[in-house]
This record gives C-alpha cells, structure tokens and sequence, in this order.
C-alpha cells in the first residue's frame, strides 16, 4: 500500500478519513444533549430523525450517476463538503423540524461520502492490503475524534452548541475544499460500470450487508440516547466516553485489519456477532451506568470487524463491479435502516428494552449466514 503507484490514493484516503470522523463525530457527540436540552425532542421524535438520517444511505444508488460527471475522489471531497454545510445549518435550527432538514443535508454528505471511499479502497488495494488500509483508515478516524472530543471538551464551557456546531461546519468545509486540487488517481485499473449491478453470485454480500445495517442502526439510533434519557450522561461525559472508546480504536482497528487476513472473514465475522448477541441483551438487562458505556466500547470495536463484509466481497466481485456494489451495497444496508428507528422509537415507548432485544435477535441470524461464507481463507 506505501508503494509510488498507491501511496497519493492511501494519504488522499486518510486526510478525508479524518475530516469525515471529526465532522461525524461532532456532529453525534452533540447531537443527543441539543436535541433534547435545546430542542426538546422526545424519544419518538428522536427515532424518527434518525429513521430519516439514514435516507441519504438508502439513496447511495445515485453515486452512480453523480460519476456519469464528476470524477469519483473529486465526489468523495465535495460530499464531505455537503456534510459541512450540514453542520452548519444546525446549530442554526433549534427545532424537531429543523434537526430533520439539518440532519439530512449532513446525512447526504456522509453516506456518500463513505460509499466512494470504501469503492476507492477496493479499486486501489489488493485483497491483502485493503483490510490494513480500512484498519488504517479507521484508526486515523478514532484520532480524529479524539481530537474534536478534545476540542469539545473544553469548548462546551466556553460556547453554544450551536456556535460549536457552525464553526465546525465552517472548518470541514474550507478543509475539504484544499482536497479538490489533489490527484491521487491511476489510469491503469479497471473501469467501473456507470450503471446498477446486481448480481445472483453475490446475494450473501448483500444479506450480510442488510442485516449489518439493520442491527447497527439500532445501536447508532438507541445506545447514547438511553445514556442520556435513562442513566442522565451529560455532555462532558458522553465525550469522555467517546474520546476513551476511540482510543481503544485506534490501537485496536489495524490489529482487526490484520486480524481479517490472518484468520479469514468468517471466523471473524462469527466473533463479531457472537459477542454483539450478548451486548445487546446487556443494554436492554442493565441498570449500571458504567456498565453500558463498557457495552458502547465493545460495541464499537466489534463494529469494526464488519470490513470483512467488504474483504470478503472482494474476494468474489469482478473488479469492475466495485463502485456501482459498494453504491449497491449501502442502499442495502439502509433499507431496514430507514424504517428500525422509526419502528424502534415507537417500540421504546412501550419498552426501552425491545429495540436491543431485536438486536440481539438480529446479531443471531447474521451469525446463521455468516457460516454461508467461502473464500480461500474463510
């Protein structure tokens, strides 16, 4: 991955990897705390904008016409740019109707700047290297939101959420604007298709990649807002937790990358949801405070052994297929993504414990299908 050819893409990569994570990050450590201190958002309305935030995903297919124009690393560093002005505009609008425009915009930006860097990662890097290079990549984005945990940490004393939140977006995008005069691509590899693929030989990339989503919108929907609402965590503490949990990130993703190559996706897929059968029954059974930020720390790293999803479409996928199935691929893993918070916000007003009772039911049939996985080293 360091060598001439691949290094402009692997640095291009990691600098937009990091402003991504700061901008996401800020956004979510913020975001819990503003909605319900500032814009009074219930749990039911909380569900809904995170339903809604998951939209953009679900329309990643049109990644796929957006590069009929624009070349694909020149995308990835304008998305990030809509991701800013996302940032922006919600500190500017205090309101449940606000959060949901706001939270849209952002959400645009992120998701598809994700699906291109994912598609960039498979088009540039080896079967043996991309696994190291996500690892990498996700360990630069725990810095990055150690660095913005940080900044807030102190900022939070000193400013609004929503001055924190416009200064944010103002940074992101004149950051994301030097990216445009790079040029970190080759001429020498594949084309990609310019139109949807879809096809038979990889129906368990895309059953993997569904129940993948549908299980994490859960955690991303209901895991700090039961923080918030049930155990009191107040802003300083969700970012101490935050900058803790991606500590343990940055040490650890590299380690699953590689992890990944040495142990083959099953094996490791297997693990990852093993364990998250038994911390989603935690968070819906507890009562201690420290206990559920112990299960946001797991859940995080074993979030990250999804790559192997990815790895291991690699391995089956012809190389022009990559671009239109990662655009696929994230349209997948937002469907069920689009409707669980909605479902699951209700379903809280019953019960808090139903929506991760349903993840761990989710987490058990992903561990049915992943038994489905062979490649050379399964």
């Amino acid at each position: 991955m360091n060598t001439p050819q691949n290094r402009p893409m692997y640095l291009f990569l990691l600098g937009l990897a990091v402003l991504s994570a700061l901008g996401f990050q800020g956004w979510r450590t913020l975001f819990n705390n503003y909605a319900v201190e500032i814009a009074q958002v219930t749990g039911q309305q909380m569900g809904v904008i995170q339903g809604l935030r998951e939209v953009p995903g679900f329309m990643a297919l049109l990644v796929i016409y957006l590069l009929l124009f624009v070349r694909e690393h020149r995308l990835a560093v304008l998305s990030l740019m809509v991701m800013g002005l996302g940032l922006m505009l919600t500190g500017m609008m205090p309101s449940f109707g606000g959060l949901v425009l706001t939270t849209l915009i952002m959400s645009f930006g992120f998701h598809y700047y994700e699906t291109l860097s994912q598609s960039l990662t498979l088009q540039y890097f080896s079967v043996t290297q991309s696994p190291v290079v996500m690892g990498r990549l996700r360990a630069m984005g725990s810095a990055g939101n150690i660095v913005i945990g940080l900044v807030f940490l102190v900022a939070v004393n000193h400013a609004t959420y929503q001055t924190l939140y416009m200064l944010l977006g103002i940074f992101i995008i004149g950051a994301a604007s030097l990216f445009l005069l790079a040029k970190p691509t080759r001429t020498d590899l594949p084309l990609q298709h310019k139109s949807m693929v879809m096809r038979r030989r990889y129906w368990l990339f895309y059953v993997l990649t569904f129940l993948s989503g549908s299980r994490r919108q859960i955690f991303v929907a209901f895991a700090v807002f039961l923080m918030v609402s049930k155990f009191g965590y107040t802003v300083t503490e969700i970012t101490l937790l935050f900058m803790l949990n991606n500590a343990v990130n940055y040490f650890l993703s590299p380690m699953i990358g590689r992890a990944v190559n040495r142990f083959g996706e099953r094996k490791v897929l297997t693990l990852e949801y093993s364990a998250l059968l038994f911390i989603f029954l935690g968070y819906a059974l507890t009562d201690s405070k420290l206990l559920v930020a112990v299960l946001y720390i797991l859940d995080h790293i074993f979030y990250n052994f999804a790559m192997a999803i990815r790895s291991f479409f690699q391995k089956i996928a012809d190389p022009r297929d990559i671009a239109p199935s990662m655009a696929v691929g994230f349209t997948i893993n937002h469907i069920a993504a689009v409707i669980i918070p909605i479902a699951g916000g209700l379903l809280w007003m019953v019960d808090y414990r139903i929506p991760f009772v349903s993840g761990a039911v989710l987490s058990l049939v992903s561990l049915a299908f992943v038994q489905c996985i062979r490649t050379e080293k399964a």
